[in-house]
């Protein structure tokens, strides 16, 4: 009698939809946290990003790995306007998503926002 383990049950390939699911709810949430405590367009950047990278992450993504999106390639089996309309969502909802996401971040620590000069105190010899 053979025993397998029960790590083969839970192969990678059936994990991975789940795992991006989680990813992508995580992130929204994470974003909605954020964007409470930023201010005005920082948050809307962040949070416009994160549902943006939420409906790739939940939605476009496992049904890419599920097969129920066909895939971009060489041998097409089905209509290729539609492979190609749906990896354009898929291209346009994760990049706009990471943009605006990281914008939103970069604005609300205020990277491009100028500083107060420190002034540097040299003490001269005397």
């Amino acid at each position: 009698m053979q025993t397998g383990s029960p790590l083969l049950l839970a192969s990678i390939d059936s994990i991975r939809p789940v795992f991006l699911i989680v990813m992508g709810i995580s992130l929204l949430m994470l974003a909605w946290r954020l964007s409470k405590d930023a201010g005005r367009w920082s948050g809307r950047f962040m949070f416009s990003g994160a549902i943006l990278l939420a409906v790739g992450y939940s939605v476009v993504m496992p049904l890419y790995e599920a097969g129920k999106i066909e895939r971009m390639s060489e041998h097409v089996h089905g209509d290729m306007a539609t492979a190609m309309a749906w990896h354009v969502v898929k291209l346009v909802t994760m990049n706009t998503g990471w943009l605006f996401f990281g914008l939103g971040l970069a604005l609300h620590a205020s990277v491009f926002g100028s500083r107060p000069s420190r002034e540097i105190l040299v003490s001269s010899p005397q």
